[in-house]
């Protein structure tokens, strides 16, 4: 059967096919973000302070895809080594053209448990890795057409959460940084969207999810249970693609109808 499928209405979740950086990529929804932009042939580097699950997330995303995935082992709060880890990813993958800012840690003492150092690495981490971050690849970005970036976020920058504060304020200043990035990275036709998960079954996640009751997150959720790490991953290939072409500056709740629901 000939396809007369008008070239416009082409499905494009594969476009561009320039290569994406994704910071926390060895684990939960970075890698799965990097399975799913790999799985449509964009190749990947993924970035990680844990070296050997860089190695067992690269080895998983080239026997699954057999798409390039090249690998970087990267404390997010040395801004001092984005610029040498970035050449060796130029050197090892074709051109530049995505970011996905995922890497993070979370808090869980609250008001009492915040130290100077501890407020420190959270907003590094987070929110000051995505501006240098940004600003270290606004070059490579520009160069190729249909570049995006995507800073992951949470919901909780929205609700508010009095267990881990730090993590709160920085998601939401990476709210505020992407609005503010967008209309700078216009100019250059380059995007830039945040996802903002709900309650996602990853590593991080976990030690909650087993130090608590049984249902204690879902009876609040609509759909009734806790989000898939290749939930989000999916999320993101779709805004990092010609898919997403004129979406910029937003921000995509994935929550499973968290934030709307008034169950309690």
């Amino acid at each position: 059967m000939t396809n007369n499928r008008p070239p416009d209405l082409a499905p494009a979740l594969g476009s561009p096919q320039s290569s994406v950086v994704i910071t926390g990529g060895a684990s939960g929804i970075g890698l799965a973000s990097a399975r799913a932009v790999a799985a449509v042939g964009r190749p990947v580097a993924i970035w990680d302070i844990n070296e050997e699950a860089l190695e067992r997330a690269a080895a998983q995303i080239r026997d699954e895809t057999g798409t390039r995935c090249h690998v970087e082992c990267v404390d997010m709060r040395r801004t001092d080594d984005f610029a040498s880890a970035l050449d060796r990813c130029r050197a090892a993958l074709p051109p530049l053209g995505g970011l996905v800012h995922c890497a993070g840690i979370v808090d869980t003492g609250s008001l009492e448990g915040i130290t100077i150092d501890n407020w420190q690495a959270g907003i590094d981490i987070h929110l000051r890795a995505l501006a240098f971050m940004t600003q270290a690849m606004v070059g490579d970005l520009a160069g190729n057409p249909g570049s995006a970036i995507v800073a992951i976020t949470s919901i909780n920058a929205t609700l508010g959460n009095a267990v881990n504060p730090i993590y709160s304020a920085a998601k939401g200043g990476m709210l505020s940084l992407v609005r503010s990035l967008a209309d700078r990275l216009a100019r250059d036709g380059i995007r830039i969207n945040s996802v903002s998960p709900g309650q996602i079954l990853t590593p991080m996640m976990r030690p909650a999810v087993d130090n608590l009751e049984k249902g204690y997150f879902e009876r609040r959720i609509l759909l009734e249970r806790l989000g898939d790490p290749e939930e989000i991953g999916r999320v993101v290939r779709f805004l990092l693609s010609d898919e997403a072409s004129y979406i910029t500056a937003a921000e995509l709740v994935v929550d499973g109808g968290n934030i709307s629901s008034q169950r309690g």
